[in-house]
């Protein structure tokens, strides 16, 4: 059985993160790991994949410096997105060959870690083209990822119990903010951010096939 190293942090920043994902999925490729999944908070964030545009940004740039929130162009998938406190952001480091070398294999996948994970909390999500996870009419999970050398990088963002009012300063994904749900909104009282990245581990390692190993790491 393929191992994957799961890195687990509180909360860090997402140029910390990508630095991070780099070197993993450099690391993947070269064969020194089979897999590698980060799971963590970021400070506030918007970030604009290769398919965003500035007009999906809906706050002016003093607005976003008085609330703390970064915009970060990168090369995912997918449109514009937000990520802050409260949501558990993924990033599985996964050569598609282990999935049967299809983009859209993976993707299923992906969704279907969500899936289960939502369902331990009695939380019915589904899929709703292109990507990403929906629970009760609204969407719950974002999902971009990007493909380098046939090894998937950055991931998901799933809202657990995150302040909603900063989806307003975006378009999500292309959408109204008002289609963005959390966790929180839809039990009665909202699981911690650990309580979801323990079951999450066990769904990943489930679908993907992998022995999660945990290691230890220090983002400088």
């Amino acid at each position: 059985m393929k191992v994957c190293m799961v890195y687990n942090f509180i909360r860090i920043s997402y140029t910390d993160a990508l630095e991070l994902q780099r070197r993993l999925h450099s690391q993947t490729v070269s064969g020194e790991i089979d897999a590698a999944l980060v799971l963590l908070e970021h400070d506030p964030v918007i970030t604009v994949g290769v398919r965003g545009t500035s007009s999906n940004i809906l706050a002016d740039p003093e607005t976003l410096k008085r609330l703390g929130v970064e915009v970060v162009p990168i090369d995912r998938g997918g449109d514009v997105t937000f990520h802050g406190p409260g949501q558990l952001v993924g990033y599985p480091i996964v050569k598609l060959g282990d999935v049967g070398q299809d983009v859209h294999v993976y993707l299923r996948a992906l969704e279907q870690t969500i899936i289960d994970t939502l369902s331990e909390f009695g939380i019915a999500g589904y899929r709703n083209p292109p990507a990403g996870v929906w629970a009760n009419g609204k969407k719950i999970c974002s999902i971009g990822i990007a493909i380098r050398r046939r090894v998937a990088y950055h991931g998901f963002a799933l809202n657990v119990n995150p302040d909603m009012s900063f989806f307003s300063l975006i378009n999500p994904c292309g959408l109204n903010a008002t289609v963005m749900t959390s966790m929180a909104q839809l039990l009665p009282k909202a699981p911690s951010i650990d309580q979801v990245k323990q079951i999450y581990i066990g769904k990943f390692a489930q679908v993907f096939g992998y022995k999660p190993e945990p290691r230890a790491e220090v983002v400088c």
